[in-house]
């Protein structure tokens, strides 16, 4: 599905969370508390809106919105644009050790930080989300929050840049 800017931007309050709230995953509330900043003149314009409304959101919420992420690799339930994402990267044809692997860092990675292993996997490899996972987990978690948030901002713009029609 896709959209023009212009019909997004002349939803009602309920329509807009509703075709928005997936690109943060799992968490409509983003989309609902941008909608009052309408009208968006672009998808960068949109998307620094959602932006400010996370930052401005409380720690509270912000550890809800990174839980609210998969863990890469994983054999889970997920979010349609989840699955395309990872499956985009190879993580949906990794081999039995390969799994392995990347549970074993999924599981340091949380342990760690209390939230799962966030990335924005488009036009990444496996090797490279690997290297990534072996990198961050040597943080301190101030910064990984801050990296972590990075990530979901990174993947909210793909989202949003494959649906919106400019």
């Amino acid at each position: 599905m896709t959209m023009k800017l212009e019909t997004l931007n002349s939803l009602d309050q309920p329509a807009f969370t509703e075709v928005l709230g997936w690109v943060f995953e799992h968490s409509p509330w983003v989309a609902e508390r941008t909608w009052v900043n309408r009208p968006f003149q672009s998808v960068a314009d949109l998307h620094q809106a959602l932006v400010d409304t996370v930052k401005e959101s409380t720690m509270e919420e912000k550890l809800a919105l990174l839980r609210a992420h998969p863990d890469l690799a994983a054999r889970v339930q997920m979010a349609d644009a989840s699955v395309k994402e990872q499956a985009s990267a190879g993580l949906n044809q990794l081999t039995k050790e390969e799994h392995e692997e990347f549970l074993s860092l999924n599981n340091a990675y949380t342990s760690k930080f209390q939230f799962p292993f966030i990335m924005a996997v488009k036009g990444q490899t496996k090797e490279t989300i690997r290297g990534n996972m072996k990198e961050r987990v040597n943080n301190d978690p101030p910064e990984e929050l801050q990296e972590a948030l990075t990530q979901i901002f990174k993947i909210a713009f793909f989202r949003l840049e494959d649906f919106i029609i400019k």
